[in-house]
């Protein structure tokens, strides 16, 4: 079975093509650009133009190769319904808590709404979600979310984990630390829980420094406002390192101590996954409420803390710093959690039944819609892009792609 695979988050649907042996997938996303030249694979086909009408007439030459579409991101959705494909959708994160459909969403640790789409945008965006042939998530939060709108939801907790650059055999990079170091290789915000993390560190009575990655949640004029007061507050522990890339990440995993995780959201980013098959001891918060799903079985990931309690923080940071053989047991029992439910094996395995299984309900990637709504819907989104991509986002966009290449992506 042939897949066009469209858009990617952390490297998810590049691994799917990596390491499925039963799937022939093609992956192609949009172009990268700040921090992003660092978290993403740089081994994919990407889109040669921002303009969706140009996308769209991308996937319109090459989709009769295929016998099925996957989609990550709304943005890869908005194009797999333009082209009038049969796709599916997988969710991570905010693309299915705060979907773009929904009026004015919130989020608990912010005041306003992450977004304010007017009621044509919104309308869109929920044919878009409604046009899918299925829609995939991993985890009890985002299933329970997806259900919602969706009675025929789909969860599926297996995600891949790159062995290749993620291992406890990859050569370490010297980083010349005195202390004990902890790396925090994700975003800096109040998203993973560094409000949680800065009222913990008050509480702790070892030494330790910890390398901060230079990411930050800035997703909104509110999330920028917030990332600054926090930095206002960083504790003398903290200190900033550039963003790694990629294929480094793993090397600096190996030449810490330990590697700090999320605090907030209660469960496995790929920061903690990817740092668990190199075999050191990670602290993320994990919702005793949210189990995960291993071949049929309900089962609490091993990590720790089990509370967003600062002071239970501070206790198990002070423990992992004082204390081998506590953090040596912790590092094993994640890791063989890890390995049953994101080795690239069992997690191509999971994939590969559960895309096989759609495929045969729906066995074409075309849709066949009316050529004339279809039509119709090309030509509003070409004009909506002229007005707004063109002329109202135009100076955004310069900022975050450079002048230059804004251009050359805008032609």
């Amino acid at each position: 079975m042939k897949i066009l695979a469209i858009g990617d988050t952390a490297n998810n649907f590049e691994s799917l093509q990596k390491f499925s042996k039963n799937l022939d997938i093609h992956l192609i996303t949009f172009p990268r650009k700040q921090a992003e030249l660092f978290t993403l694979s740089e081994k994919v086909e990407r889109f040669d133009s921002l303009l969706i009408s140009k996308q769209v007439k991308k996937i319109n030459q090459i989709k009769d190769q295929y016998d099925l579409c996957l989609v990550l991101t709304w943005s890869a959705a908005r194009i797999a319904y333009l082209s009038d494909l049969n796709y599916i959708m997988y969710f991570v994160g905010g693309d299915i808590t705060e979907p773009p459909f929904e009026k004015m969403p919130k989020i608990s640790f912010l005041e306003k709404p992450i977004h304010n789409r007017n009621f044509l945008e919104r309308y869109f965006y929920k044919k878009i979600f409604d046009s899918a042939i299925a829609c995939i998530v991993g985890t009890e939060v985002y299933f329970e979310q997806l259900k919602k709108f969706r009675k025929d939801a789909i969860r599926l907790d297996n995600v891949f984990v790159d062995i290749e650059i993620f291992n406890d055999k990859i050569e370490p990079i010297n980083l010349k630390t005195k202390k004990f170091t902890f790396l925090s290789a994700q975003k800096f915000g109040l998203e993973k829980g560094f409000d949680i993390i800065f009222e913990a560190l008050k509480f702790c009575k070892s030494e330790f420094d910890i390398l901060q990655v230079e990411w930050f949640t800035q997703r909104t004029e509110e999330e920028k406002i917030k990332v600054k007061e926090l930095l206002a507050k960083k504790p003398p522990q903290m200190k900033f390192i550039p963003l790694i890339k990629r294929n480094e990440v793993g090397r600096y995993y190996k030449s810490v101590d330990a590697v700090l995780g999320q605090m907030r959201f209660g469960g496995l980013g790929g920061i903690e996954r990817d740092a668990s098959f190199c075999k050191v001891p990670i602290l993320c918060y994990i919702d005793q409420s949210k189990p995960m799903i291993i071949n049929k079985e309900k089962v609490i990931p091993p990590f720790l803390p089990k509370s967003k309690n600062p002071k239970e923080l501070a206790k198990l940071i002070d423990d992992i710093v004082e204390s081998k053989e506590f953090r040596d047991k912790l590092a094993i029992e994640e890791f063989e959690y890890s390995k049953r439910l994101y080795h690239p094996e069992n997690a191509a395995k999971a994939w590969e039944e559960v895309l096989i299984k759609i495929y045969k309900n729906k066995p074409s990637i075309n849709k066949k819609s009316f050529k004339i709504k279809k039509i119709l819907e090309n030509k509003i989104i070409e004009y909506a892009e002229n007005l707004i991509y063109k002329k109202k986002m135009k100076e955004r966009n310069i900022q975050g792609w450079g002048k230059e290449q804004y251009y050359k992506l805008t032609k």
